[in-house]
């Protein structure tokens, strides 16, 4: 009872391939490739960091976190965020533009 599978078919390809080049790299006036930089502005960084917060499995209801403000370094207890303020367990509204950094303490 054993047949013979008929064969896959496959394109052959004939030309060179430079799939995504545009996205990676750019060409100087040397015709030599040149990566590009990445460019985060400072405030997209931190808003993705706090929605990573409280995208994680260690956020149930409220996170213990290390916020560095511009200032001064602070621990606190964030259970939600609205548009421009994180809200603390306390109730307090720290404003997310003076937040330098933010992540889980330890």
């Amino acid at each position: 009872m054993k047949k013979d599978l008929p064969g896959l078919y496959a394109n052959r390809i004939d030309k060179p391939l430079h799939n995504n080049e545009k996205v990676a790299v750019t060409k100087n006036e040397d015709r030599t490739l040149e990566k590009e930089e990445p460019h985060i502005s400072s405030k997209n960084n931190i808003n993705q960091k706090i929605k990573n917060i409280f995208e994680s499995p260690r956020y149930v209801y409220k996170a213990d976190v290390v916020i560095t403000l511009k200032d001064k370094k602070i621990t606190k207890k964030i259970v939600g965020k609205n548009q421009s303020n994180l809200i603390t367990f306390d109730n307090e509204l720290i404003p997310i533009d003076d937040i330098i950094d933010i992540e889980f303490s330890k």
